[in-house]
């Protein structure tokens, strides 16, 4: 079963994943389960969708994760897994084609560091827009942005490599991707001015199959996210 409209409050509960799939809960415009929807691309897995109306959430899908939030993974064999990173890492080990995290103990626990430092960026993706909706300065929001961006920048400076992880895309490209899509429709492309190494990972991430596959316009994103904050998110744009 794959359904493209979002299955809200009140609607029937799937019926089991078929043998040799796995189920993707998602929201298609959710930057957090984009992630594993790029790896399950990426790693050729055969997958199907439902997609859930996170306003008026179904209580079967609360019962599959008490966080109602998703990503969330099921099994033929009925065993759940949710949010974005467990889910991706679990996808690399359980599906071992085309390996998306390194082998070695320590370039892994780089990649997983990285992140930690990406997760303290991803607020100001939120609190920038929010703040300049409300009138606010975000001059100083967008400073400590820069500075934070400027590090990432640096980053691949020091590798002088194409990607994060190394020459060819690997999980941690996955991971920070979704929200580098949306950077326009957030109002903060300015805060990579001087970011041209971050830039040109940018362009080639835009060429992967994966991201081609799981990305949307930037209309479509711009159309979602007004519906959102004028707290009538249309989960169903465009279909």
């Amino acid at each position: 079963m794959s359904t493209e409209k979002s299955l809200a409050k009140g609607s029937a509960a799937p019926g089991p994943v078929p043998k040799d799939h796995i189920r993707l809960y998602s929201m298609r415009f959710c930057p957090f389960a984009q992630r594993t929807r790029l790896v399950l691309h990426a790693k050729g897995i055969k997958f199907d969708t439902i997609n859930v109306d996170l306003k008026n959430k179904p209580d079967w899908f609360l019962e599959k994760n008490p966080f109602g939030t998703v990503p969330v993974l099921e099994t033929a064999a009925g065993e759940v897994i949710y949010e974005s990173s467990i889910t991706s890492e679990y996808l690399d080990e359980v599906y071992p084609e085309k390996k998306l995290l390194p082998s070695s103990a320590y370039a892994k626990a780089q990649q997983k560091m990285l992140l930690e430092h990406f997760a303290k960026i991803v607020p100001f993706f939120y609190r920038i827009p929010s703040a300049k909706r409300n009138g606010e300065d975000v001059s100083g929001m967008e400073a400590e942005l820069k500075e934070k961006l400027g590090k990432l920048n640096e980053e691949l400076v020091q590798k002088k490599t194409k990607f994060f992880g190394g020459d060819s895309i690997t999980m941690i490209d996955y991971m920070m991707w979704p929200h580098f899509e949306r950077t326009e429709v957030y109002g903060v492309q300015n805060c990579l001015d001087h970011t041209p190494e971050l830039k040109k990972w940018m362009g080639r991430m835009m060429e992967d199959p994966a991201v081609k596959a799981t990305m949307f316009s930037k209309e479509a994103h711009e159309a979602f996210y007004k519906s959102f904050i004028d707290g009538k998110p249309d989960y169903d744009y465009g279909l």
